[in-house]
């Protein structure tokens, strides 16, 4: 098969193409296989709300379910047993991958459940457990970058399992998670583990902060609070990206980090850009992709996104390095109208939970249904 012209131009430009979706239906059809041959799709991100889409449609899951429910399995036993099995799949169809880029990609995330977002403890335990039933080298284990989840990220870290940080919205929150990341290295590296197997991105999450401002601009409504509609995402991710390369990229803050890659190869924390979807039909489709072009980044695409990008989207190498002065004065404007920044990024965060225990429910709900179905009750 032969690789989408702009998907194989966005992986060259040094974007890893990970798909922000996963289902029973996509790994046994061949489309996870499909969408690796023919748009460069070199890994996959999961969470709360696409199981529940998942686990919610259709009959995929039946069997399994009938299964469950005649062992007298409960539902969070059987949601853990469900998903950690998908999982489990989509990293034996991403195991080629993950060889071939020695470790950095072919990764295959799950998250904690997020009723722990605030359970440092409850966080690292389950952490360990989903690392230890899934079983596979290429194994992402997600953790929001609550105020608990950074102790719980170097902890982590800290017995040699690789993580990938979500919900991060601010820049000031992304540097303390690359903090929390060299914390647990310099420990696993004392621990005696291999540090250099230990991967990890952060998760910067990009269009729900457009969301979020453009609703405050409008309700301000002068021209220029107006003007400033549709930038906020793109610039908070171009100094998440110089924040990045302050500390991973030759920066002045490097030296943590140079000191524990020549001691035990550290691999740098890949910024990712998350919900990168776009949500307002006036903004271009694809410029959570085009604006965001950078070396060493993971961009995680929506089918609908990749598939934009896949029949139209112009690749630019480098196009959001080098732009912080630039991303500064977009967020110095936004002061000056009357956007509060740490509100906003503070209710994303508690929204972003909140959406994510709201759909954890739903598949609680949806789950206990088809197992009491199931069983007869």
């Amino acid at each position: 098969m032969t690789q989408n012209t702009n998907t194989a131009a966005l992986s060259a430009a040094g974007v890893s193409v990970w798909l922000d979706d996963l289902s029973r239906d996509r790994i046994k059809s061949g489309n996870l296989q499909g969408l690796i041959d023919t748009r460069n799709v070199v890994g996959v991100t999961t969470n709360p709300t696409i199981f529940q889409g998942a686990l919610s449609k259709g009959h995929a899951y039946d069997e399994q379910v009938n299964e469950l429910a005649a062992r007298g399995a409960d539902v969070d036993s059987a949601i853990r047993t469900i998903t950690t099995d998908d999982v489990r799949a989509a990293c034996d169809v991403f195991a080629d991958v993950f060889a071939a880029s020695k470790g950095v990609d072919g990764r295959v995330s799950i998250e904690v459940d997020p009723r722990l977002a605030f359970d440092t403890d409850g966080t690292v335990a389950q952490a360990i457990e989903l690392w230890k039933i899934v079983d596979r080298p290429n194994l992402f284990i997600k953790i929001p970058a609550t105020e608990a989840g950074l102790p719980a990220i170097t902890r982590v870290i800290s017995e040699g399992i690789s993580v990938n940080v979500t919900l991060i919205f601010s820049v000031q929150r992304y540097v303390a998670v690359m903090g929390a990341y060299l914390d647990g290295l310099r420990n696993a590296l004392t621990a005696g583990h291999d540090i250099a197997k230990i991967q990890s991105v952060a998760s910067f999450f990009v269009s729900r902060v457009d969301t979020e401002i453009d609703k405050r601009l409008e309700a301000i409504g002068t021209p220029e609070a107006l003007a400033l509609r549709g930038k906020a995402g793109i610039a908070n991710a171009h100094l998440a990206y110089a924040a990045y390369q302050d500390v991973f990229d030759g920066g002045k803050h490097t030296d943590v980090f140079a000191k524990l890659a020549s001691a035990g190869g550290a691999n740098k924390q890949r910024a990712l850009w998350a919900s990168t979807g776009v949500k307002n039909p006036e903004y271009s489709d694809v410029m959570y992709v085009t604006e965001l072009v950078a070396p060493d980044t993971v961009n995680t695409l929506p089918e609908k996104t990749l598939e934009a990008v896949a029949d139209h989207a112009e690749i630019v190498p480098n196009a959001a390095v080098g732009k912080a002065t630039e991303a500064q004065a977009i967020f110095d404007q936004l002061v000056s109208v009357g956007i509060d920044l740490n509100d906003v990024f503070g209710v994303l965060e508690t929204e972003g939970v909140d959406k994510f225990v709201a759909s954890w429910q739903e598949l609680l709900v949806a789950t206990t249904e088809k197992l009491q179905v199931a069983g007869g009750n």
